[in-house]
């Protein structure tokens, strides 16, 4: 009887270290190698908003489809802080530092997706700042895995994110459609 609980046990670790093992280390790679295309597209698409001025609709879409082609579904999340136009009264528009600080007002996502349904475009100025956070909302198989062996619980354990800011060079043109 001792005999053979013992050949159970060794036939089950065995499989364990032949199967479970190279299936987690083979899940987690494929999260890397999500993860760090999901950064790319997002700081590609916040580096083309910051150099041209301006998010259109085909630009959203396409970033949306990329991160989407990892096979995974996300939360995206955007802010642009504006800089506001007329902080003070101190000084004239042509001037280009103002006294005194700088207000910005905040855009959301909602927002952000309202006008570019809407008019196609939004129109950025300089100094302003855009922040694209994308998180998984999916559980991949990693993560499924790791929760099973050690126990780890909580939803707020997202592996595959990508997150880039940056502050806006040039003003977008109005007058291009």
């Amino acid at each position: 009887m001792g005999d053979s609980l013992i050949t159970v046990v060794a036939i089950f670790l065995a499989a364990i270290l032949m199967f479970i093992f190279p299936l987690m280390s083979l899940a987690e790679r494929t999260d890397d190698i999500s993860s760090l295309a999901v950064q790319t597209a997002t700081t590609e698409f916040v580096d083309t908003a910051r150099t041209t001025g301006k998010i259109t609709l085909e630009e959203y879409d396409a970033y949306l489809s990329n991160i989407a082609s990892t096979g995974n579904t996300f939360d995206v999340e955007i802010l642009i802080q504006q800089l506001d136009e007329n902080p003070g009264v101190k000084t004239t528009q042509a001037e280009a530092t103002k006294i005194g600080e700088n207000l910005y007002y905040n855009i959301y996502t909602t927002q952000v997706e309202q006008q570019l349904n809407s008019t196609g475009r939004i129109n950025l100025k300089e100094g302003d700042i855009i922040t694209v956070t994308a998180k998984n909302t999916n559980q991949t198989i990693s993560q499924m895995l790791r929760n099973f062996f050690y126990m780890i619980s909580g939803n707020d354990s997202y592996l595959i994110e990508g997150e880039h800011t940056g502050v806006v060079t040039v003003n977008g043109s109005t007058s291009e459609r």
